[in-house]
């Protein structure tokens, strides 16, 4: 029961078929050709030498293959939240590569914390407040900022300017400049990039294309002429080991922090839940949230940066038929046997491969036919979409993406504020209630009311349920009784109770008689804790539509027979 909890993988792996081992090993095999150059290329995103880009697989890899509970997952360096670590880190570190790294160890610490206390929280709602749209639009806005960052790498100049669009201002002022072979090495690679995936399929066409450049470097002396070069990367595992830092540092980083690992989680959990839905198992949020954090943990103590679920590598994973967290395993393993004996090649690939490498790392998190999908059916998240894209650009990621939120929060109170209501009726040959609104020749019952409130009432939209509901009935002709459908009024607080009482006390006077019906849930908790279901004495709550308008009947059969009485 332990290990079905906390270690799902393991407790998988205890239970492991012998007959999946093969797909496994190939499926790790390749998981670890595309994630050794990715992340050589994501560990320059936040400004570390290569080799803290594979510090960042071993240990958090064999983590999450243990804690997770996907069994498709692949985590590593993640685009977006590499150039949030370098957003966070360089101000600080101030062009010292030594503090550069301990600075990113910490800010990987601190997101693994707040990962684990928000899964232990039951946090995992919050990926519900980062809706389809905003998520396209950050990543389409981290997608370019990624593009107009690596274009130095293959143009073989560096390019001044502070933000996207100074950034894209220098590069196109100073394209005089060009290097000429680095050039050409960036668009080959490029390239090829773009046609081995579509020509070899089952190629890892990244690791593939920075090893040929490596060699063509390697055997014609090209940094000679001026062609950038990784250079030596160390070799060996890293020691763990634990950061030192300052309270006005930590500050600092506590911000940023949150900011990642908010990303971190969203961008791990689309990936996992879209893994998890095509081979039919849940995802438990609230996991994964711990989960991230102890393979953060993982990250930060072995000198390591911030991952997050990896989408390309997970497809990759897939895509072989890996079978169980094995493939994480395996994979981790292929990339420390590499630290320790393979890196001395590495000191000849070229910037500008690595450059193209992340030039289509950017671009894969530019989705415009998802754009185009969500301007059709909605132009406000259409914008929504835009102006996250635009405020991750302008403010940066993390304001940017707090304003994209911020909007989408409003838009959802605005809609809550002026909720559709209706005042019901019966249409001939159709079940069920219509708005008499849209169908004129919908019946109603003479005398009665039936109103309808299509959401909550609480405190800032009580008012207009009230102004709504009383101008409903002035538009009726000799209201006797108003019917009020709550059926969809999720929830009622103080405000809105005593608004409901403004009504019904409005409606006495006017000797209009107010009821009820289909209370439930937290409305009709809510009407018997304040007492008003009591005052209504349960004669004027009813369980159906039909239920109030037969006592309604029977009332106004009762009222005419003692008036008929009376006359007589």
């Amino acid at each position: 029961m332990f290990l079905s909890r906390w270690l799902p993988g393991l407790a998988n792996l205890l239970h492991y078929r012998r007959e999946w081992f093969h797909a496994d090993l190939q499926a790790g095999l390749s998981v670890a050709a595309i994630q050794i150059p990715i992340a050589i290329a994501y560990a320059q995103i936040v400004g570390l030498p290569p080799q803290y880009g594979l510090y960042a697989c071993v240990l958090p890899m064999m983590v999450y293959a243990l804690i997770g509970s996907s069994r498709q997952l692949m985590v590593g360096p993640d685009a977006a939240t590499c150039a949030m670590i370098a957003g966070a880190v360089a101000p600080l570190a101030m062009g010292e590569p030594q503090r550069l790294a301990e600075l990113s160890v910490i800010v990987t610490l601190l997101v693994g914390v707040m990962l684990i206390a928000a899964g232990l929280a039951r946090a995992g709602f919050i990926a519900s407040f980062f809706s389809r749209p905003i998520l396209i639009g950050y990543l389409n806005g981290i997608g370019l900022s990624l593009i107009a960052g690596q274009l130095s790498k293959v143009v073989g100049f560096r390019i001044e300017g502070d933000g996207f669009i100074l950034s894209v201002i220098d590069f196109f002022q100073r394209l005089g400049e060009i290097h000429w072979v680095t050039f050409f090495i960036g668009l080959g690679a490029l390239g090829l990039l773009i046609w081995l995936p579509r020509r070899y399929p089952h190629l890892p066409a990244a690791l593939t294309v920075v090893a040929l450049f490596m060699l063509l470097v390697g055997l014609f002396g090209l940094d000679r002429f001026g062609v950038a070069i990784l250079g030596p990367v160390p070799a060996g595992i890293p020691q763990l080991a634990w950061p030192h830092s300052n309270l006005a540092e930590m500050k600092s980083l506590l911000r940023d922090a949150l900011g990642i690992a908010t990303v971190s989680f969203c961008s791990a959990m689309l990936t996992a839940r879209s893994f998890a839905a095509r081979h039919g198992y849940a995802i438990n949020a609230n996991h994964e949230f711990v989960a991230l954090g102890v393979s953060n943990l993982a990250a930060g103590m072995s000198q390591g940066f911030a991952i997050s679920g990896a989408d390309s590598r997970t497809a990759v994973n897939d895509m072989v038929g890996g079978k169980s967290q094995l493939v994480g395993i395996i994979a981790a393993l292929v990339i420390a046997l590499i630290l320790l004996l393979f890196t001395a090649p590495m000191a000849w690939i070229p910037q500008a491969a690595l450059g193209a490498v992340l030039l289509m790392a950017g671009w894969g998190l530019i989705d415009i036919k998802s754009l185009g999908q969500i301007r059709r059916l909605s132009r406000f998240e259409f914008w929504l979409c835009l102006l996250t894209t635009v405020g991750v650009l302008g403010l940066g990621v993390l304001p940017g993406i707090v304003f994209a939120v911020t909007l989408a929060i409003l838009r959802l109170l605005y809609s809550i504020y002026q909720p559709t209501d209706a005042v019901l009726g019966w249409l001939p040959g159709t079940e069920g209630q219509v708005d008499i609104r849209k169908h004129k020749e919908a019946r109603t019952v003479p005398g009665l009311v039936v109103y309808r409130f299509d959401d909550a009432i609480l405190f800032f939209n009580a008012d207009y349920f009230k102004m709504r509901l009383l101008e409903a009935v002035q538009g009726q002709a000799q209201p006797k009784a108003v019917l009020f459908d709550a059926e969809a009024v999720t929830s009622i607080d103080v405000s809105g109770i005593a608004a409901l009482r403004e009504v019904r006390d409005t409606l006495a006077a006017q000797g209009i008689l107010f009821a009820i019906a289909r209370a439930r849930g937290t409305f009709l908790r809510m009407l018997v804790r304040s007492g008003m279901a009591r005052e209504m004495e349960d004669k004027l709550l009813f369980g159906s539509v039909r239920a109030g308008i037969r006592a309604y009947r029977l009332w106004r059969n009762r009222n005419r027979r003692v008036q008929v009485a009376a006359q007589g």
